[in-house]
């Protein structure tokens, strides 16, 4: 199974990620930014494309690639549900992303948290970011970008707390995958 948790930064993602791992069996959280920050050091601006001379590693056709490459390798070796936290808003990595997961595993969930501007700003705070930063500048561009059909299953998280989130993506999952 693989389990796709989407949303803004300052979502709730990776904290939804780690506490479904705890609750879920043979899984592991799997965090594509991490192949995003490998790219940037590995890739220098005089090398990239210049459509991928921005300040956004998903805008490098190797990091989507990388990311089903990598997410296929890790099914193929140690055979345990994945859990994806990542921001995809823009529709071509989504759907690249959503396609090529769906090829590894056909038992694939996609949760979209969503929340308002003042929640997840307020997140951001708490986590030490700084309003200015980056990840505050693409949540109007994420929120609006998940207002799209195509983000399935959305669960408004601003009166949500964690567990709460957690118990509505697991009983979201059909079959007795979980026992």
């Amino acid at each position: 199974m693989i389990i796709m948790i989407n949303g803004a930064f300052g979502s709730g993602k990776t904290t939804a990620a780690e506490a479904l791992n705890k609750k879920i069996p043979n899984s592991m959280v799997f965090d594509p930014e991490e192949i995003g920050y490998m790219l940037r050091k590995v890739i220098p601006d005089e090398v990239k494309y210049k459509e991928e001379q921005t300040d956004n590693f998903q805008d490098l056709e190797l990091w989507r690639t990388l990311v089903v490459a990598c997410a296929k390798e890790l099914k193929r070796k140690y055979y345990r549900t994945l859990i994806i936290p990542m921001t995809l808003y823009k529709l071509e990595n989504y759907e690249y992303i959503r396609n090529g997961l769906g090829e590894i595993d056909s038992d694939i969930y996609h949760f979209c948290l969503t929340a308002s501007k003042d929640t997840i700003h307020g997140r951001l705070n708490e986590r030490g970011e700084t309003p200015g930063e980056w990840v505050y500048r693409q949540t109007e561009r994420c929120i609006t970008a998940f207002e799209d059909a195509r983000f399935e299953i959305k669960l408004d998280t601003d009166q949500m707390k964690r567990e709460e989130v957690v118990k509505t993506i697991l009983d979201h999952i059909k079959g007795g995958h979980l026992t």
